[in-house]
């Protein structure tokens, strides 16, 4: 631990006991600074700990037992989150965007990311950005994952018009949904090996069944094997992905 004036001199500390987190995939660098108000300095100990939940359990004990009420860290990666998690309702815990400290004149170039920040913080020169509730975290967190599977299902459904297509199969140019109840069993006719245009044709259902002439002339393409084995592996992508979206 060592004892010194702050490199911000002049300027006011707002927070006695402030931490400042440089936060990586393994590694979390801790800075606490804790103000001595007889004298004015201030004691600056720094600390490394592991990222593992044990390690920033420890972290966490750490700066209950010195007794900090403010923690501040950069909102660099995903790997803030976990941290934050943790130390949630036990500090008042601060993410910072970076471009915003970076913006903050005066920092010298040998110094440590955690007591840049720890000092920052101190002195107020800090402003947290709005990180919503763990609740609403969460289902932002569900949200995104859903619009990334439907996302993925649509490129395999792109995909799949593709292989079609390629194959001068011409489903898409009659049926509106490719791969609705009608165009699905089309498509599995094909990949079993079926080559009558009538017999395809005539799996369709409700308004498709009036453009059965057209579904005929559409079917009347060259699908190889080739074209059977992509079909069958997409179409078992896009099944797959559904059932995901809709869990």
């Amino acid at each position: 631990m060592s004892k010194k004036k702050s490199s911000l001199a002049g300027l006011q500390a707002l927070y006695a006991r402030a931490c400042g987190l440089d936060v990586h995939k393994k590694l979390v660098v801790a800075c606490v600074r804790i103000l001595d108000s007889k004298d004015g300095t201030v004691q600056s100990t720094l600390r490394k700990f592991g990222t593992m939940t044990a390690d920033l359990l420890e972290l966490r004990q750490w700066l209950a037992e010195l007794k900090v009420t403010h923690v501040a860290m950069e909102s660099t990666g995903v790997y803030w989150q976990p941290v934050f998690n943790l130390l949630e309702g036990h500090f008042k815990v601060w993410v910072v965007n970076a471009q915003h400290i970076k913006k903050v004149p005066g920092r010298k170039t040998d110094m440590k990311d955690a007591e840049w920040i720890a000092q920052l913080l101190q002195c107020g020169l800090l402003k947290p950005s709005f990180v919503p509730d763990r609740q609403q975290r969460e289902l932002r967190d569900l949200t995104r994952q859903q619009t990334k599977l439907v996302q993925q299902r649509n490129a395999v459904d792109n995909r799949i018009q593709k292989v079609l297509e390629t194959a001068n199969i011409k489903l898409g140019s009659v049926a509106s949904d490719v791969l609705g109840v009608s165009g699905r069993k089309m498509i599995e006719a094909l990949m079993a090996g079926e080559k009558d245009v009538a017999v395809l044709a005539e799996l369709a259902r409700r308004k498709l069944r009036g453009k059965i002439p057209e579904l005929q002339r559409a079917f009347e393409g060259e699908l190889n094997d080739h074209h059977r084995f992509l079909l069958r592996q997409l179409l078992g992508q896009t099944t797959f992905s559904k059932r995901r979206s809709q869990a």
